[in-house]
């Protein structure tokens, strides 16, 4: 299957405790880079996050969110340490007796020092979380690489509707090069006499000078490399997987081969071709940067 790079992908599951929603989007990006927003309390699973959705991306900017509602947030209980209480007092006191100030600490001076109290919230089951957020983030993968997909597939349509195009660009460039060489034979012929008027014309000379001109014009090797890349293209197309960067590679060959049909040209016809030819694969390369 054919994947976009571009995509969105939501899912949510939820039980007694909490519920857990993840958000999956991507854009275009020449490697694989994932963001990853978490909630505080779930930044430890980051890692695994990660390790997880490399099954299912490979190329792209994703941005994945987070959330979590938990059901479970009121289930907390307020820690008194008092070791760390203590020492605050001794120190205090110490700073009275160096300093000579008047000893005015109270029980809500002291409390309000930090760690003196702390809000610990009902820890829960790791093994379970990660269990629930894994299936979460499995979910909104697998919408958002079907999302992919489907994106994928009317790339794939348009690809192959623009190859066909230059195709046919192709065969009329291949057919009009006979004609090209046909022509300049006339006309050099045509230009000889009237230059030698009555004079015999040396055919050896002209058929040298027709033959050069020939081989300058001659383009076949590039029309031929032409079609096998298409085809090439055309293979990669029907086989799908990450085959965004071979179809680039494809394309650059492409161009190459169309700008020295373009170079070699000695044709207003063949020029113009040449250069929708070009136009062409330039746009084969717009949409080839959309693929996974």
């Amino acid at each position: 299957m054919l994947k976009s790079m571009t995509g969105f992908g939501r899912f949510e599951m939820a039980n007694e405790k909490r519920k857990l929603t993840v958000e999956m989007k991507a854009v275009n990006h020449r490697y694989c880079e994932i963001s990853i927003k978490l909630p505080k309390k779930l930044n430890f699973y980051e890692a695994g996050i990660r390790g997880l959705l490399k099954h299912y991306i490979s190329r792209g900017k994703v941005d994945v969110f987070v959330t979590c509602e938990d059901y479970t947030a009121g289930k907390a209980c307020v820690q008194y340490n008092e070791v760390i209480a203590a020492e605050y007092l001794c120190h205090l006191r110490k700073m009275g007796e160096a300093f000579g100030i008047k000893d005015d600490v109270t029980v809500s001076t002291l409390a309000g020092f930090p760690e003196v109290f702390t809000l610990k919230e009902e820890s829960g089951d790791e093994d379970e979380l990660w269990q629930m957020l894994s299936e979460t983030i499995a979910g909104a993968a697998e919408k958002f690489v079907a999302a992919r997909g489907a994106e994928g597939e009317h790339l794939c349509l348009d690809l192959l509707q623009k190859l066909e195009g230059m195709l046919v660009q192709i065969e009329f460039i291949e057919a009009r090069s006979p004609q090209i060489v046909a022509d300049y034979q006339k006309k050099l012929a045509e230009k000889v006499s009237e230059l030698l008027g009555g004079t015999k014309v040396d055919e050896a000379v002209l058929a040298t000078e027709i033959t050069v001109f020939a081989d300058r014009v001659c383009v076949d090797e590039e029309t031929v490399r032409l079609k096998a890349h298409i085809e090439s293209m055309k293979a990669a197309l029907s086989e799908g997987g990450n085959i965004g960067r071979k179809l680039d590679f494809i394309a650059q060959e492409m161009n190459r081969e169309a700008n020295t049909i373009l170079s070699k040209s000695a044709d207003l016809e063949v020029t113009n071709r040449a250069i929708t030819l070009k136009t062409e694969i330039e746009k084969v390369r717009e949409q080839i940067q959309n693929i996974e």
